[in-house]
């Protein structure tokens, strides 16, 4: 193979992660279940539980994946919690009921475009066989997300 037809730089080899590693596969279902939540609830659970069950024995760039999914379930629970408790708050303190309506409806907005560039982030470097770069961020795995063209 000549040189100007070498493969890129981030090519899998026999020394590097793949598609074979352990847990990726996994990882790529989490992924999944969690995009299925957007239709049903139910699947980001069962997503989490896997998650869970499968990080001990995944290669270690593939537990990064699965520790940026636990994370991104259990922040949207928290936030889910504490936007109830700021929601019943505002109802108690007799703010007219569609202010809360608004704010569920621009919240629930703002969480699904969190949790979709979660997963869009993670599904990009899962499949180009990458870890997350950061997976106890709070937003995107510290992955710089833009919208102009590399």
């Amino acid at each position: 193979m000549s040189a100007s037809h070498a493969l890129p730089s981030h090519t899998i080899g026999a020394d590097s992660p793949g598609k074979q590693s352990r847990g990726r596969g996994a990882a790529i279902i989490v992924y999944m279940l969690f995009l299925g939540s957007v239709l049903a609830v139910v699947t980001a659970p069962i997503g989490v539980l896997l998650a869970h069950l499968k990080q001990r024995g995944a290669e270690p760039w593939v537990q990064s994946h699965l520790r940026f999914q636990i994370r991104t379930f259990w922040l949207g629970v928290l936030g889910g919690a504490l936007f109830i408790a700021a929601w019943q708050l505002l109802g108690l303190l007799g703010v007219p009921p569609m202010a809360p309506w608004a704010l569920g409806y621009l919240y629930f907005t703002a969480c699904l475009i969190w949790m979709l560039g979660r997963c869009a982030v993670g599904i990009a470097r899962l499949t180009a066989n990458r870890p997350v770069a950061n997976p106890k961020s709070l937003a995107f795995g510290g992955a710089r997300v833009t919208l102009a063209d590399a």
